[in-house]
Order: structure tokens, then C-alpha cells, then sequence
């Protein structure tokens, strides 16, 4: 497989790209995508059979059980990440290997459905915050450890919304290639 393929196999809608200045409606419509991912993903991924399921999405990707995993255990990072910084002076959040994380047994080996009501719950709660949050609360940022850089709550919305439609792209991709829909 030729590196541009692989590129397009691990980023399908391409790698997040920040507007200079978000908008309010740049905002609303990220947090309408969060809003609709928990059902949107559970319709996508419903029907599919366990060996469906353990299937990677790319060559030394995960399978489509991991990701699913991943999106629960990201987002539920995300979501105290919003907390700890409307609740503390631009913290340091705490990072985690989520590559470590996506080879434990569960998430290789357990259902997806708990992790699809994780994602609903989750996204209930997170969707509720964001939507009472003022611009001033939007413009707190924290502190991530690995680059040491600050990060806009604003775009931390953006980024989620990003994260939610990449791990998307991924299975719906790997279910076209694959005629199961």
C-alpha cells in the first residue's frame, strides 16, 4: 500500500483544521455533531457480527471494536477535561496512551453495547454543559502535557466534533470497501 493511501485510510475526512476565529455557528453546529454521534454511530454499527466487528478499519489499525472503545474512553477524557478547566485555573490535563489502552482485553474483547450507552450518557451530559457555557467559559483553556501547549476550550469543542466524524469515516469507509452496507 502506497504511503498516500495509508494517509487517506488513517485520516478519511483529513486531520483537524482550526478556524483563526470560531464562530458561535462554527460552535453550535460542532456541538450538533456531538449531539447526533452517540445514535448515529449505534445505527452505523448495530447489525455488524462480531467477526465484522473485529475487523481492523486499515492495515495495523484497530478493529472496528476498538474503536468503538476508543470513542467511549476519548470522549469520556474529553469531557473532564471541559470540567477541570471551567472548575480551575488553565490546569494540566492528565494525558493517557491510548494506543496502551486500545490492546487491553476489554477492548479488544467486550461488547460494544456498553460502550455505545457510555457514548449516549457521555454526550447527554457533555452536549448540556456546552450549551450553557458563556463565551468567556468557551475562551478557558488547559494545559495539555505533551505539547505544553494551552488549548481553547472552543477548540476542544471542534475537536471532538473532529475526533467523533474521523472514527466514523473509519468504519463507514472499512463497511463500504467490504459491501456490508
Amino acid at each position: 500500500m502506497i504511503k498516500q493511501e495509508l494517509e487517506k485510510l488513517k485520516y478519511p475526512i483529513g486531520q483537524f483544521d482550526c478556524p483563526t476565529n470560531i464562530s458561535p455557528q462554527q460552535i453550535e453546529g460542532w456541538i450538533s455533531i456531538l449531539e447526533h454521534f452517540p445514535n448515529r454511530l449505534e445505527n452505523l454499527v448495530k447489525n455488524l457480527s462480531d467477526d465484522q466487528l473485529d475487523t481492523p478499519y486499515r492495515p495495523d489499525g484497530w478493529t472496528v471494536r476498538q474503536v468503538v472503545h476508543h470513542l467511549s474512553d476519548s470522549h469520556h477524557h474529553s469531557y473532564a477535561r471541559f470540567k477541570w478547566t471551567l472548575t480551575e485555573d488553565k490546569p494540566v490535563i492528565k494525558a493517557y496512551y491510548e494506543d496502551r489502552w486500545a490492546e487491553l482485553f476489554d477492548t479488544k474483547s467486550a461488547p460494544i453495547d456498553m460502550s455505545l450507552l457510555h457514548l449516549k450518557a457521555i454526550h447527554a451530559k457533555l452536549v448540556y454543559l456546552l450549551k450553557g457555557l458563556s463565551d468567556d467559559d468557551l475562551n478557558k483553556c488547559f494545559i495539555h502535557p505533551e505539547t505544553q501547549s494551552e488549548v481553547v476550550l472552543k477548540k476542544n469543542v471542534g475537536i471532538y466534533a473532529w475526533h467523533s466524524n474521523h472514527h466514523y469515516a473509519h468504519i463507514e469507509n472499512l463497511m463500504k470497501r467490504n459491501n456490508w452496507i
